[in-house]
């Protein structure tokens, strides 16, 4: 190829990248699936839950929560599960199952970096009616509960990608949390319950066992991001970043952060571990082992070769 081919060829490649950029500069963030589960509701129009699973959609994946640009490729996935146990009057009552799904490097494998069944769900809904973003302001306790899930997923993934790269993601939701927590709707409020809302915030930001962050971290970017071209080297890492567990424990037992961290990771755990040396097994073993008595099923996987 000639020196002017190769110029022009560069300056075509260039200008479609400008453009590519341009059409997806508001490419928003979130690829997140909804699903609404009303069974347990007999009696009920069930067309209002078609319409809420449409509202809630929308709002996610095409709402702009940040200043940055997401190809399509780049886009966050999440999956929101909520299941509907009672509807009266406006008024919906149940739980969100909400996971965290994040690719790894080099690969088709992807991982569950967050895993949270929300128990304390309550809000208004009336079919039809809009969902409004505004999280400055209180609006209702269903656009609190999706702004504050929006951002801790948002810092959850900045942060395994980047050391401390979500903090102001849980700023954010640290401000929706201390919003709502004068609103006297439930799952807000501190010491409420150890697996609320705030609790759940507290488990990442709390001097007491925010060293969860460092584990996340370590844990995608230099475990299972490395894992595909140095197996042993990003295992290692995995296994170095365990011991965050240790203090988190230590500092605080019930942490909800701990049985995320469970939910999240303990079945993978088990994959990454298969063909590890014994003493590496037996190294995890015993640093989960205090912390999860009640999966020894699971924990006896990681320690013996099958």
């Amino acid at each position: 190829m000639t020196d002017l081919s190769s110029y022009c060829l560069a300056i075509l490649i260039c200008l479609c990248g400008v453009v590519y950029a341009s059409s997806d500069a508001h490419a928003q963030e979130l690829q997140c699936s909804v699903e609404i589960n009303s069974s347990s509701v007999e009696g009920t129009n069930k067309s209002v839950f078609d319409s809420l699973k449409e509202v809630i959609s929308e709002y996610l994946n095409e709402n702009k929560w940040t200043n940055f640009v997401f190809s399509p490729n780049e886009k966050i996935e999440c999956r929101f599960f909520l299941t509907v146990k009672e509807y009266s009057d406006d008024r919906i009552k149940g739980d969100i199952q909400i996971q965290l799904i994040r690719p790894v490097f080099n690969s088709t494998y992807t991982t569950t970096l967050f895993n949270f069944k929300d128990t304390k769900v309550e809000f208004d809904y009336r079919e039809g009616d809009p969902l409004i973003f505004n999280d400055n302001n209180w609006d209702g306790n269903l656009t609190a509960i999706l702004n504050y899930y929006a951002y801790l997923l948002l810092a959850l993934d900045f942060d395994s990608f980047s050391y401390k790269g979500g903090q102001s993601y849980f700023d954010k939701a640290a401000s929706i949390v201390q919003m709502a927590q004068s609103s006297g709707e439930s799952g807000w409020r501190t010491f409420e319950d150890n697996r609320n809302r705030s609790a759940v915030l507290n488990s990442f930001t709390d001097s007491n066992t925010s060293m969860i962050r460092d584990l996340i971290y370590q844990y995608h970017r230099k475990g299972l991001d490395e894992m595909v071209t140095s197996p042993d080297k990003g295992r290692a890492a995995i296994t170095s970043s365990l011991k965050a567990l240790a203090d988190i424990y230590n500092n605080a037992p019930m942490s909800v952060g701990l049985s995320v961290f469970r939910d999240s990771k303990l079945d993978e755990l088990i994959n990454i571990y298969s063909k590890a040396p014994q003493s590496e097994r037996e190294e995890v073993y015993e640093l989960l082992k205090d912390i999860y008595p009640a999966d020894m099923e699971k924990l006896e996987k990681i320690r013996k070769a099958e």
